[in-house]
């Protein structure tokens, strides 16, 4: 039987809108909820990189458009956005942690929007959500991409577990 959760489509779709909607529906109805999401940066109407936005409200860079990086710093890159891992470790990380690490008798849900491209640059990302799905009382209620040329690892592991329900968007 599904116990998580993870919405799919093309980008745009409203993802994000839903994940957000039911973690607030979850969150009035006392649930523990934590986790994080992905936001668009735009500038003069022009996007122009994203951001991870945590559900308590900190806030930090994902990836912008074109940006260099420190000198020495290897760089990843989707498309024309460099991706901050430092930025998205410090905010995704301890959120995935403190899902992963409660207690067999506590019961709450972690959100995890999105495991794409930019987010699966992390190692320690792809065991905390590893992690996070095998951990008894914890539902995840998260996105992921649709497929599209080379199939991303851990995102076909999580399409092919028997305890995750996809839904398309």
């Amino acid at each position: 039987m599904a116990r998580h959760v993870f919405l799919t489509g093309p980008p745009g779709v409203g993802k994000t809108t839903l994940i957000q909607k039911a973690s607030e529906v979850l969150k009035s109805s006392g649930l523990p909820v934590d986790g994080f999401y992905t936001e668009e940066v735009r500038q003069g109407g022009r996007r122009i990189g994203f951001d991870v936005v945590t559900l308590s409200g900190m806030r930090g860079p994902l990836s912008r458009a074109g940006s260099e990086l420190l000198p020495g710093k290897r760089e990843h890159r989707v498309g024309q956005y460099v991706v901050d891992l430092t930025s998205f470790e410090q905010l995704a990380l301890p959120v995935l942690k403190n899902a992963g690490s409660r207690s067999g008798s506590e019961y709450g849900v972690c959100v995890i929007d999105e495991i794409g491209k930019m987010e699966l640059f992390s190692q320690p990302f792809i065991q905390a959500v590893r992690q996070t799905l095998s951990t008894p009382g914890t539902v995840v209620l998260g996105t992921i991409p649709i497929p599209k040329g080379k199939p991303l690892d851990l995102v076909e592991e999580i399409r092919n577990r028997n305890d995750i329900k996809v839904f398309n968007v």
